[in-house]
Parts: structure tokens; sequence; C-alpha cells
């Protein structure tokens, strides 16, 4: 079974995953530590837990979901693996870093690309890659039917939706990711979120004021 464990770093107010089974394998998603102290909350966490880091996924790379990718690819010797999509975006932050009030941004190379068509593998444990641009141009989610969990960043919020008023953002794009991909998920689907509370695929389609549909 895999834990699901998140905090919720920076002004941005940004959650950073932590998925793991008992095999003590993890992957960490988005990572948006940024100061000292977040840094060491997420390495005390991974330590407490004798954690075993494997990978690092980013599900986009706006800059609250990417400050942290530097520390972990140093930190625990990981490779870095995105949507082929995202390089651009990735790549971008450091210029517009120091207009958000982060000036001493570290950028991250990317080992690898990932699509639709992946799986990630750690431990014993699986997620499937669900493609959801909308948000972003090469926006992914990590799925795993097992433990009905679907981590979305960006996408689909506890009663909001992504915005798509920054560069790659489409809004007729996103409600297809949401109506055609994410609410194509069981009902009964956890969905953790970029920001803010988890909700549920059931939730969603019945109560987001802007996506609701009828069930």
């Amino acid at each position: 079974m895999i834990q699901v464990h998140y905090f919720t770093f920076n002004a941005f107010r940004e959650n950073t995953y932590i998925l793991s089974d008992h095999t003590k394998e993890c992957v960490i998603i988005d990572p948006g530590c940024h100061t000292d102290v977040e840094k060491r909350i997420l390495k005390k966490f991974i330590e407490d837990n004798k954690l075993k880091v494997k990978l690092l996924l980013n599900t986009h790379c706006h800059i609250d979901h990417v400050l942290g990718n530097q520390f972990v690819k140093t930190t625990y010797k990981v490779p870095l693996w995105i949507h082929a999509l995202e390089e651009t975006p990735l790549r971008s932050v450091q210029v517009y870093a120091p207009i958000y009030g982060v000036p001493d941004y570290e950028p991250a190379e990317v080992e690898g690309f990932i699509s639709e068509k992946d799986t990630i593998h750690f431990g014993e444990s699986s997620l499937q890659v669900l493609f959801v641009p909308g948000h972003s141009v090469g926006h992914l989610a990590f799925y795993s039917a097992e433990n009905k969990f679907c981590i979305s960043g960006d996408v689909l919020f506890n009663g909001s939706i992504g915005r798509t008023d920054l560069p790659g953002g489409n809004y007729d794009t996103l409600m297809n990711s949401i109506f055609n991909v994410i609410y194509a998920l069981p009902d009964n689907t956890t969905v953790y979120c970029g920001h803010g509370e988890p909700t549920s695929v059931a939730h969603e389609k019945k109560f987001n004021p802007f996506c609701a549909i009828e069930v």
C-alpha cells in the first residue's frame, strides 16, 4: 500500500508530496521547499521514516512546484523526470524567479521525459502517468488504481480549478483534462491537489462550482 504524505511549502502554499511503500522506497513529487527550514523539514521526515528516495517527479514546472528540485537532486542523487513539453517552462523559471522575490533560485537539469504511455515504479508500487494539460502545456498527474488516489497538481482543486492565464494555459484544454481524464477515474478516487486540501472525484463532480456535472 502506498503511503501519501504532503507538506505545504513556500509563499505560494504549494503541496509537496512524498509517496512510499513498505519497502521504504519513495518518490518525491513537486518539491516546493525553498527556505532552509523547509528543506530541513523534508529531510527530517525522510530520515525519521528511513526512506530511500528513488525518483523526483514534477507534475508541471511552474516556480512554486520546482523550487526544491535541485535540493532533492543534490541531497539524494536522484534523477528528475518531467513531460518534454515542460522543459521550456522549467528553464524559464530562472529568468522570472527574481520577479517573484526568489533571487536565489537554483535551476535543476532534467534526466528524463515521461508521458501518458509510461508507468512509474518504486518499491513494489506503481503509478500510472496521466496527461492533463490546460494549466500548463505538459501537465501530468499520477494515478494509483490500487490505492485509489491521484496526484493532480494544479488541474483540479477542492472547490476550484487551475488557472489558465499563465503561459501555456488554455481553459478549454483544462476542462477537457478534467472531464475526460480526471472525471474518468472512479468516483471514490482521492484527489491530492497542488494547493489546498485533498478532495475526491465524486465530491468535485457534485459540488465544484467550475466543473460540477450531473451524476
